[in-house]
């Protein structure tokens, strides 16, 4: 489990094919900053942009680990195909402040950055979610955008697509990868889970 707090930003230095075809994954060496992995054991959940994956090996002096990504998280998470920046978080412990809300690191689905443009001493970010999200996402309501947990603050429907707005401080722009976003890029979603709990409750098919 996680929190959507960052707590490092990381860069995927090496994205190595586990084999000949596209049935393969790859294996991801990801550089952290100093002191990042002193706590990180062999097996540990660390998420990357908002996945949750298993450390496979790590270098604690060289400020390194290594995780092993299937075809099929490739296909449906963005950003961790090739080398670049991601947003670290590593697993929330029983006494840690829960800072963000509640996250599974499962990616439901991938959204597209429509507009990204500075309001006062903020920037909005709105962002196009597939249309099998919309039932999850409400005003006030929480969202994680590639590993931060956000606070929506707009919802729009349309036939296709469910568009959705929040406001990024500089803080969270200086600290994590979201302040080089540009419309057209591509970020990890995942829903509240309360919301995911509550739309099975009321039979509601969950998302694709």
């Amino acid at each position: 489990m996680f929190t959507g707090i960052i707590t490092g930003l990381g860069r995927i230095a090496r994205a190595e094919p586990l084999g000949s075809d596209a049935s393969h994954g790859k294996r991801l060496t990801i550089e952290t900053p100093a002191g990042y992995l002193d706590d990180v054991q062999l097996g540990d959940s660390i998420a990357l942009n908002g996945a949750c994956m298993t450390a496979t090996s790590f270098d604690a002096k060289a400020n390194r680990f290594t995780v092993d990504i299937s075809a099929e998280s490739l296909d449906k998470t963005a950003g961790l195909a090739e080398p670049g920046p991601v947003n670290l978080e590593k697993a929330l412990r029983a006494h840690d402040r829960l800072g963000g809300h509640i996250v599974s690191g499962h990616v439901d689905g991938i959204g597209r950055v429509v507009h990204f443009a500075p309001v006062g001493e903020s920037w909005e970010l709105r962002i196009a979610a597939p249309r099998a999200l919309a039932t999850y996402l409400a005003y006030k309501g929480s969202i994680t955008v590639d590993g931060v947990s956000l606070t929506v603050n707009r919802v729009t429907d349309s036939p296709e697509t469910c568009e959705f707005s929040i406001n990024l401080i500089p803080h969270t722009l200086d600290n994590t990868t979201l302040g080089t976003l540009k419309p057209g890029s591509r970020v990890n979603l995942e829903v509240d889970m309360i919301a995911r709990y509550v739309a099975r409750m009321l039979g509601r098919a969950g998302p694709e």
